[in-house]
């Protein structure tokens, strides 16, 4: 827990900075470093890095998908980057066919999901980003998808007792889901509380209340989702470059879910008003 905690306070002051004081583009290189290490930690974890002109390719294509979105043109570049990255993976299958390169079916589709799927999803940080006021909608799915996390875990640690996926998440317990919920759905609540009082804009709280319940439910989705992944492929992390936390997928898994749901959420449900100053 020590070194969770540590790399938390020193990983989450660095990413406010980020997403509230420096411009999108700096954003969005962020977003596409860790859609590289992401795409790289998953293609690893299905025992798949031995094609290494598979992982360059899915690696180059998270990279670029998060500079579409920036630029602009997501739809253009993400069907353009999608189907390049699918030609190119089956080209590799076709040539290393029973050799003893040979690419499987699954590992073509987790080169497609991990090189175009996810980063297309992470990079609605960078849309809500590029909105008017975007770095007051950008913490939205931070606040909801990383308190969320935190709630559930230190819940579950101190309070948990039942079991909830033993089979999946065997340290889930139903005490620290359910904590988990009400802690990020409330934080949410609060975050607009403070808008409120540090902006001229106009908050609507049962707006927010619905972005905190619906943000904290896909995100204990996207960690079930990613921990079944991992138990198919009996894995503990998909890395270890954030001691404490496992790999940067195992970071931001949940954002894979939190991120696009708010964005959504924010389009067609307007919480905070922007009123001029």
């Amino acid at each position: 827990m020590k070194s969770r905690i540590i790399v938390a306070l020193v990983f989450v002051p660095l990413l406010f900075v980020v997403l509230f004081f420096l411009p999108p583009y700096a954003l969005a290189a962020v977003i596409a470093l860790v859609c590289a290490v992401s795409a790289f930690e998953m293609i690893s974890a299905i025992g798949a890095k031995e094609n290494k002109s598979v992982m360059v390719y899915a690696v180059v294509s998270a990279i670029l998908i998060p500079a579409g979105v920036y630029f602009g043109f997501s739809e253009f570049v993400f069907m353009a980057i999608f189907l390049l990255l699918m030609c190119v993976v089956f080209i590799e299958a076709i040539i290393s066919f029973r050799t003893n390169r040979h690419i499987s079916f699954a590992q073509i589709l987790t080169a497609l999901f991990a090189g175009t799927i996810i980063p297309l999803l992470l990079s609605t940080l960078v849309s809500l980003k590029n909105m008017q006021q975007g770095h007051l909608f950008v913490l939205l799915p931070i606040v909801s998808a990383f308190i969320t996390d935190a709630g559930a875990y230190f819940v579950g640690v101190f309070l948990g007792k039942h079991n909830a996926f033993p089979q999946i998440s065997p340290k889930k317990t139903v005490e620290g889901f359910l904590g988990g919920i009400a802690i990020g759905t409330a934080a949410v609540i609060i975050y607009g509380v403070i808008l409120k009082h540090t902006t001229p804009h106009e908050v609507r709280f049962w707006a927010l209340a619905i972005y905190g319940f619906a943000g904290a439910v896909v995100t204990e989705l996207g960690d079930l989702a990613f921990s079944l992944i991992k138990r198919e492929f009996d894995i503990k992390d998909f890395g270890r470059i954030l001691p404490g936390h496992g790999g940067m997928l195992d970071r931001f898994d949940s954002m894979v879910f939190a991120a696009p749901a708010m964005y959504l959420m924010v389009s067609a449900i307007p919480a905070v008003i922007l009123t001029n100053p």
